[in-house]
């Protein structure tokens, strides 16, 4: 039976069910668990939700002793409090530079919980319902309705949800869109990015969820551009270009007419074609007069862009396409691009490389501790010219004696099954 108690009311050995207000005030990933950590139960206490609903049948009642009552098994995904933060400050207003942001010091790298074979089905489910979720939230926008930042929830936690179990499973197949596809997607991969970006930066939970929502609404005012321009498969004129250009302001528009859309998910919309340099649009800011998830989402945005299909371009390779873009001096935040290099792995999965045996290789899966050493599917010798059996090999295990000697172009081989040796789910 459910009950709407006061989070004073709460007690060790509660099951939460839901809890009240905003989603973004919330300090838990998850509802729906046990409460059984008094750090938990501490983090509820001081985080301003008004009121939580219970179920008094999986867990303990308002008065009860927690310690004899048996008490529902928590959900698998156990949450963990969020940080305590200080309440964020207003957001300055659209003309004015925000003060420049203290240096963070990168997190501990994030041990995956599952491997990435066993959770890329999972991601591949994730990718799914939020691509369904997306359309439909975007169709409504195109139409002029208002957003719900909140009826973002489902999608931002699934997603980083999958993103805590393997990043690689997530971040890989968001790559592989269809040119029909690529508006939705790309916002759902950027969410995703953003997510695995934050948290390798050591932001607190509260900002990572915060990123996720930017980076899933960053690209909402595309539905306010003529399908003939959004969809062209060629090059764009520049009267083309010019209204193309105009898509962060029209998102804005409809973001700050939603309701509980955060100033971070406004800002991000409206500044992430920003450049460092001072040559991005529209208001040619430079330097720390962009926010630290503007730069971020700028980052993000155009890695998800090249390293996909689109209607007038094919994709890139995830390794080639880090290398261009830090050769792009002036576009980036360039300690936000290292950090953000970390988090997707200097040799992200589906790249090819040439190892120093002279096999050619597929990578796989990462290694966090040792990004230059990732898992790699071993399938060509280029020294007799001719396919070997597939063979797994991680190169950082103790006694694995070869090493990537640098990454392979894709296109110099004209291989037709690199996805079928990292992506169980290819279809080909």
């Amino acid at each position: 039976m459910l009950k709407k108690i006061s989070v004073s009311e709460a007690t060790l050995g509660m099951y939460l069910q839901s809890l009240e207000g905003s989603w973004l005030s919330h300090p838990f990933w998850k509802t729906k668990f046990v409460l059984t950590d008094p750090a938990d139960l501490a983090a509820l206490q001081r985080s301003g939700v008004p009121a939580v609903w219970i179920d008094v049948s999986k867990g303990c009642d308002v008065g009860e002793d927690p310690a004899p009552a048996p008490v529902a098994a928590a959900e698998p995904a156990e949450p963990v409090a969020a940080p305590a933060v200080a309440p964020a400050a207003p957001a300055p207003a659209l003309s004015a530079a925000p003060a420049p942001e203290p240096a963070l010091a990168p997190a501990a790298p994030r041990l995956p919980t599952a491997r990435f074979e066993d959770e890329v089905g999972r991601a591949a489910e994730v990718l799914y319902r939020s691509k369904q979720a997306v359309t439909a939230l975007f169709n409504e926008a195109r139409l002029g309705k208002a957003v719900d930042a909140e009826s973002c929830l489902p999608i931002v936690e699934e997603v980083a949800t999958s993103l805590a179990r393997n990043p690689s499973a997530f971040v890989s197949l968001a790559r592989l869109k269809t040119k029909d596809d690529y508006t939705y997607m790309h916002s759902v991969a950027v969410c995703g990015l953003m997510v695995a970006l934050a948290r390798h930066m050591g932001l607190p939970d509260e900002q990572v969820r915060e990123a996720g929502l930017a980076g899933l609404l960053h690209d909402v005012g595309k539905m306010q551009m003529p399908l003939d321009v959004l969809n062209k498969p060629g090059s764009l004129t520049d009267a083309e270009f010019a209204v193309m250009r105009s898509h962060p302001e029209r998102g804005w528009e409809l973001l700050k007419d939603g309701a509980k859309v955060p100033e971070v998910a406004l800002d991000v919309c409206l500044h992430h074609h920003e450049k460092i340099d001072g040559t991005g649009y529209p208001h040619k800011l430079a330097g720390d007069q962009i926010s630290l998830m503007a730069r971020m989402g700028a980052v993000c945005d155009v890695y998800d862009a090249i390293t996909s299909t689109r209607p007038y371009k094919a994709a890139w390779d995830p390794a080639g396409s880090l290398q261009r873009m830090a050769q792009w001096k002036g576009q980036f935040d360039p300690i936000i691009f290292q950090a953000f290099v970390k988090s997707v792995g200097i040799y992200p999965v589906g790249t090819l490389v040439r190892l120093q045996s002279g096999r050619l290789a597929v990578v796989v899966d990462q290694n966090p501790t040792a990004l230059v050493s990732p898992q790699v599917k071993v399938f060509f010798s280029t020294k007799s010219g001719m396919p070997i059996p597939v063979q797994l090999v991680d190169l950082a295990a103790q006694g694995c004696t070869d090493r990537i000697a640098g990454r392979e172009p894709a296109e110099n081989w004209n291989f037709g099954h690199l996805e079928d040796l990292w992506n169980p789910n290819s279809k080909r």
